[in-house]
């Protein structure tokens, strides 16, 4: 694990403008922590489910109060978007960052908000396909038709695709191609494996991704996970017990807020508690990029700050990561 990184799916309760700028302070507050990396999601129409429909817009204005930590998108829902429009968007977004942005994609996206694009959800798959590959050319200098090449010219964007999937068949494609994987910080069990864990449903996607790596290839793996640190085990239960009770979750059968923890893969309590649950995760010894979500719980801004500086100075370290960027807190980065 070489980097560490910060996802906000930008879900404070608060009206929209609120929202952005609760996520860009918890993004400056990360980058004074020494974060390596801030990830912010794509959603369209539904506020309930994901604050944000233009990740990139937001990231220009991140690129701008921000200095050292790079700037990535987890995910831009790529069957959605103009593809030659996606690549003009980041090359300049990436200048505009001196060269700090990850541009994560994936074919998913609620089924409904497709029509309002003109598109059909169950051709999901080929029209990803599809627009990735045009992201590709344009970044690799291609003709795009009528001999028009991307300008400005972004080459090193190449290097920082990633692909999200849920399945075996994703990883091995993202392999295939050199990009980098994304694996969920949660995922529906398996019918004939409802009790499996995270690590047992990812190993398969990640075994794919490594036996497809082209030679030479560095692998790029990151591994999401909702980590929710607070000073004493009962605050962290009382906001999961909150959060991870809303509406429209899934809730197992014998209620309990341990139970809702683990149903849904997270990381909750004192540093103590955090550090015990991911060390026991096998997953996390073959990513390059662990990157921390507190989404379902979403407690309070002011806690979220304060999980970000417990993560920072007290688990990181614990788990081997230790960022000799870390800088104390109140000073500029």
């Amino acid at each position: 694990m070489t980097r560490i990184g910060f996802f906000t799916r930008l879900l404070d309760d608060a009206p929209p403008g609120e929202r952005y700028r609760l996520a860009a302070e918890q993004i400056e507050h990360a980058e004074r922590l020494g974060f390596d990396t801030a990830w912010v999601a794509q959603h369209h129409f539904d506020g309930g489910e994901g604050g944000l429909p233009a990740p990139l817009v937001f990231l220009s204005h991140l690129a701008a109060r921000t200095s050292r930590i790079r700037l990535g998108t987890a995910i831009i829902t790529l069957p959605l978007e103009h593809p030659v429009r996606v690549a003009e968007d980041a090359a300049v977004l990436d200048l505009l960052s001196g060269g700090r942005l990850e541009v994560g994609v994936g074919g998913g996206g609620t089924p409904t908000a497709f029509a309002a694009f003109g598109r059909d959800p169950a051709q999901r798959g080929s029209i990803y396909a599809e627009h990735l590959q045009v992201l590709m050319d344009a970044w690799s200098g291609k003709d795009l038709g009528g001999g028009n090449h991307l300008y400005p010219a972004a080459p090193a964007l190449l290097d920082a695709i990633w692909e999200a999937t849920f399945s075996a068949y994703g990883g091995a494609r993202a392999g295939r191609a050199g990009n980098g994987l994304m694996l969920a910080r949660t995922q529906p069990r398996p019918e004939e494996a409802p009790h499996a864990t995270l690590a047992e449903i990812q190993k398969p996607i990640v075994d794919a991704y490594y036996a497809n790596l082209p030679s030479g290839v560095a692998p790029r793996v990151m591994a999401s996970r909702t980590a929710f640190v607070a000073d004493t085990r009962e605050e962290a239960l009382r906001w999961a017990a909150r959060g991870l009770a809303k509406p429209g979750l899934r809730q197992p059968d014998g209620a309990g807020v341990d139970a809702l923890i683990a149903a849904w893969d997270a990381h909750v309590g004192t540093p103590e508690d955090v550090i015990a649950g991911l060390k026991a995760d096998p997953t996390l010894e073959r990513a390059t990029d662990l990157v921390f979500q507190v989404h379902s719980i979403d407690p309070p801004h002011e806690q979220i700050l304060r999980s970000i500086e417990l993560l920072a100075t007290e688990v990181v370290p614990a788990l081997g990561a230790a960022n000799p960027l870390v800088l104390s807190l109140g000073e500029p980065a």
